[in-house]
């Protein structure tokens, strides 16, 4: 049984990943910067039997995040595994963003992936095993229209991603991306009616994904059966990105 650290599993995709890890009893330890979300999604868990509490704190915040592993660790001990999933989007033109949309940007997805990383690196490269999974985006590989900030913080990941992985593979840690494409989540549904219905049209698949369906590609990532898995960005994006 692992430890599982899921940031921004209060809702959508974290939470989906959340109560998957459950399901194949890991101990779950949901953060969200709302901590009325962190619990509730940690008491479901529970109540279905699962091991989990919650963790609330903001990631783009290195002394929330020290809390927020020290609470992992009380709990459960380190983690054996960390889902960097939070984050949040904002729909702007590039010439109506001010330094303050696109700072924030940056520091909750790509600052806060590297805080919560830099968090739990040290040990688990001291025990040979971790693994690490970063949610990026496919408008991190392609762009969006009114997304600018979003898909550079989202391409940021995955060049962390890949940059790390060269460095602690073969320390036995073992760290990729899951870019996922459009999903039917609340923050999804948060853009305007015209981008989700010109995005929906230009997917081969002609349908966004569900929150379940990237969760089953995080789980795998940090399974065995994924141990060749090195620096990669998997993508579970209805088409929209092929390589």
């Amino acid at each position: 049984m692992r430890v599982v650290l899921v940031t921004g599993a209060g809702s959508g995709i974290g939470r989906a990943i959340a109560e998957r890890f459950a399901k194949d009893e890991e101990r779950v330890v949901v953060n969200d910067i709302r901590e009325e979300a962190a619990e509730q999604v940690a008491s479901h868990i529970r109540r279905l039997g699962g091991e989990s509490i919650a963790a609330p704190g903001d990631v783009s915040d290195p002394e929330a995040v020290k809390n927020i592993v020290n609470v992992c660790g009380e709990a459960y001990g380190h983690p054996d595994v960390l889902v960097n999933n939070a984050g949040f989007v904002q729909q702007k033109r590039f010439v109506d963003l001010s330094v303050e949309d696109f700072d924030r940007m940056i520091a909750v997805h790509l600052r806060g992936t590297f805080l919560c990383i830099r968090e739990v690196l040290p040990e688990m490269l001291t025990r040979g095993y971790g693994i690490v999974v970063n949610i990026a985006s496919q408008l991190g590989q392609i762009g969006g229209i009114e997304l600018c900030h979003y898909s550079a913080a989202k391409a940021g990941i995955i060049g962390l991603t890949k940059a790390l992985a060269r460095e602690v593979s073969a320390q036995g840690v073992r760290v990729n991306a899951v870019a996922p494409g459009p999903i039917n989540t609340e923050l999804v549904r948060g853009l305007s009616e015209e981008w989700r219905r010109t995005k929906a049209a230009e997917l081969p698949l002609g349908r966004f994904g569900e929150p379940w369906e990237v969760a089953e590609t995080v789980a795998f990532l940090a399974s065995d059966k994924a141990a060749l898995y090195v620096g990669q960005t998997l993508g579970p994006n209805s088409g929209d990105v092929m390589l």
